[in-house]
Protein backbone atom coordinates (compact mmCIF):
# COMPACT_ATOMS: atom_id res chain seq x y z
CA UNK A 1 0.00 0.00 0.00
CA UNK A 2 1.40 3.41 -0.57
CA UNK A 3 -0.18 6.37 -0.27
CA UNK A 4 1.28 9.72 -1.43
CA UNK A 5 0.87 12.80 0.01
CA UNK A 6 1.22 16.64 -1.51
CA UNK A 7 -0.52 19.98 -1.16
CA UNK A 8 0.79 21.89 1.80
CA UNK A 9 2.37 25.02 1.42
CA UNK A 10 3.09 28.45 3.63
CA UNK A 11 -0.30 30.23 4.07
CA UNK A 12 -1.35 33.72 6.10
CA UNK A 13 -3.49 33.25 8.44
CA UNK A 14 -7.24 33.17 7.37
CA UNK A 15 -6.00 31.48 3.82
CA UNK A 16 -6.85 28.11 2.40
CA UNK A 17 -4.54 25.21 1.27
CA UNK A 18 -5.56 22.12 -0.59
CA UNK A 19 -3.73 18.82 0.02
CA UNK A 20 -4.47 15.46 -1.80
CA UNK A 21 -3.31 12.11 -1.42
CA UNK A 22 -2.99 9.45 -4.18
CA UNK A 23 -3.32 5.96 -3.04
CA UNK A 24 -1.98 2.80 -5.13
CA UNK A 25 -1.92 -0.76 -4.48
CA UNK A 26 -5.11 -1.71 -2.75
CA UNK A 27 -9.04 -1.27 -3.71
CA UNK A 28 -9.52 2.37 -2.74
CA UNK A 29 -12.70 2.59 -2.98
CA UNK A 30 -13.62 -0.51 -0.52
CA UNK A 31 -10.94 1.86 2.34
CA UNK A 32 -12.07 4.67 4.75
CA UNK A 33 -9.15 7.29 4.76
CA UNK A 34 -8.05 9.89 7.22
CA UNK A 35 -6.25 12.90 7.71
CA UNK A 36 -3.92 13.35 10.29
CA UNK A 37 -1.33 15.98 11.55
CA UNK A 38 1.07 16.45 14.02
CA UNK A 39 2.67 19.86 15.41
CA UNK A 40 6.37 20.03 17.11
CA UNK A 41 6.18 18.66 20.38
CA UNK A 42 2.56 17.28 20.17
CA UNK A 43 0.98 14.29 19.44
CA UNK A 44 -0.57 12.83 16.11
CA UNK A 45 -4.02 13.88 15.76
CA UNK A 46 -6.82 12.87 13.66
CA UNK A 47 -7.81 15.41 11.49
CA UNK A 48 -10.80 14.52 8.99
CA UNK A 49 -12.03 10.88 7.89
CA UNK A 50 -14.42 9.99 5.19
CA UNK A 51 -15.44 6.04 5.09
CA UNK A 52 -16.47 4.14 1.94
CA UNK A 53 -20.20 5.25 1.48
CA UNK A 54 -18.72 9.09 1.86
CA UNK A 55 -19.69 9.94 5.33
CA UNK A 56 -17.43 11.90 6.43
CA UNK A 57 -16.49 13.03 10.60
CA UNK A 58 -14.06 15.55 11.54
CA UNK A 59 -12.29 16.73 14.84
CA UNK A 60 -13.82 19.79 17.00
CA UNK A 61 -11.18 22.04 15.87
CA UNK A 62 -11.65 21.92 12.12
CA UNK A 63 -15.60 21.81 11.78
CA UNK A 64 -16.68 24.46 9.45
CA UNK A 65 -13.03 25.03 8.20
CA UNK A 66 -12.25 21.75 6.79
CA UNK A 67 -13.53 19.52 4.21
CA UNK A 68 -12.45 15.84 3.22
CA UNK A 69 -13.64 14.49 0.07
CA UNK A 70 -12.63 11.35 -2.16
CA UNK A 71 -12.68 10.29 -5.78
CA UNK A 72 -12.92 6.56 -6.44
CA UNK A 73 -12.27 7.00 -10.22
CA UNK A 74 -8.86 8.48 -9.62
CA UNK A 75 -8.10 7.01 -6.01
CA UNK A 76 -7.19 9.98 -4.01
CA UNK A 77 -8.79 11.93 -1.03
CA UNK A 78 -8.70 15.86 -0.56
CA UNK A 79 -8.45 18.40 2.18
CA UNK A 80 -9.75 21.38 1.52
CA UNK A 81 -8.82 23.90 4.12
CA UNK A 82 -10.06 27.18 4.52
CA UNK A 83 -10.03 29.96 7.46
CA UNK A 84 -6.64 28.28 8.43
CA UNK A 85 -5.26 29.59 11.71
CA UNK A 86 -1.64 29.34 13.21
CA UNK A 87 -2.53 26.55 15.05
CA UNK A 88 -2.83 24.31 12.08
CA UNK A 89 0.61 25.11 11.62
CA UNK A 90 1.54 20.77 11.45
CA UNK A 91 2.63 18.19 9.21
CA UNK A 92 -0.20 16.28 7.87
CA UNK A 93 -0.32 12.27 6.75
CA UNK A 94 -3.22 10.58 5.03
CA UNK A 95 -3.50 6.93 6.22
CA UNK A 96 -5.68 4.25 5.49
CA UNK A 97 -5.72 0.59 7.51
CA UNK A 98 -4.95 -2.63 4.97
CA UNK A 99 -4.79 -6.32 6.77
CA UNK A 100 -4.53 -4.91 10.16
CA UNK A 101 -1.74 -3.06 9.85
CA UNK A 102 -1.63 1.08 9.39
CA UNK A 103 -0.33 2.70 6.32
CA UNK A 104 0.85 6.53 6.67
CA UNK A 105 1.71 8.76 3.84
CA UNK A 106 5.13 10.47 3.94
CA UNK A 107 3.54 13.76 5.14
CA UNK A 108 3.48 17.18 3.75
CA UNK A 109 3.92 20.07 5.90
CA UNK A 110 1.39 23.10 6.23
CA UNK A 111 2.87 26.45 7.93
CA UNK A 112 -0.12 28.89 8.58
CA UNK A 113 1.58 32.56 9.86
CA UNK A 114 0.21 34.88 12.05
Amino acid sequence: VQLQASGGGLVQSGGSLRLSCVVSRIMFSHYPIDWYRQAPGRERERVATIDTDFTTSYADSVKGRFTISRDNYQDSVHLQMSSLKPEDTAMYYCHTIHRGRAFWGQGTQVTVSP
